[in-house]
């Protein structure tokens, strides 16, 4: 019985350990290596999605010389797709409701493309900091909030993902719960319901790690 509605969030622990975050990479692991290695109706889906997404993150990228960058963030739109989904299936751990889990990917990429940003293209970083056009009397102030929105992007990246990933798997348990107390009329109506929830959630689960990758993508493209 859960003590409370996100016990359902909890990972379990077997021996100290919290072999539920293993879930993450299930997909990676149970793959046979000859679904990449022999060209199959699965494997031409891929690619079809691959080149989708491909064509879509190259419009963001500015510099010509970073266009094989894609290829990463493709992988992580994937990544975080293949997460979001899983959460969707009975008694499997849902990483991507998890702060922790977000913030180990944003956080990381963040820094990346400040280091590089400051380091390769300092000018330019500076002048992204005063929006062309402001007047100058407000250009102290400008500075001062372009920079806080600069270092609270990778919270709002994780806050994001996690907060539209665990809204719709409460409101799913909280339908669910009710279950044992209905008339059998009142009964089909909760499960026509909770199917409409969870294509709404698999919807979630799609544009989620969309908007995660294009909010990346455009961060690296004000570096350059």
């Amino acid at each position: 019985m859960m003590a409370n509605l996100f016990s359902s969030f909890d990972p379990s622990t077997i021996c100290s350990l919290s072999l539920n975050w293993l879930s993450s990479v299930f997909t990676l692991i149970l793959t046979p290596i000859l679904y990449w290695m022999i060209p199959s109706r699965w494997m031409s889906t891929w690619l079809i999605l691959i080149l989708w997404i491909h064509k879509e993150f190259k419009v963001l990228i500015k510099n010509q010389k970073y266009l094989g960058s894609t290829l990463f963030f493709s992988s992580l739109l994937i990544f975080i797709m293949i997460n979001n989904f899983m959460g969707l299936f009975p008694y499997l751990f849902t990483c991507s409701s998890h702060l922790n889990f977000s913030l180990y990917l944003s956080i990381p990429l963040w820094l990346s493309f400040m280091i590089f940003g400051w380091i390769c293209n300092t000018s330019h970083m500076l002048a992204h900091l005063v929006p062309q056009g402001a007047p100058k009397p407000l250009l102290p102030f400008l500075v001062i909030i372009e920079t806080i929105s600069n270092m609270i992007r990778p919270g709002t990246l994780a806050i994001r993902l996690t907060a539209n990933m665990i809204a719709g798997h409460l409101l799913i348990t909280l339908l669910s719960s009710s279950g044992n107390f209905l008339s059998l009329l009142m009964l089909n109506f909760l499960v026509l319901t909770q199917i409409m929830l969870l294509v709404l959630e698999s919807a979630v689960a799609l544009i989620q790690s969309y908007v995660f990758s294009i909010l990346v993508t455009l961060y690296s493209s004000e570096t350059n």
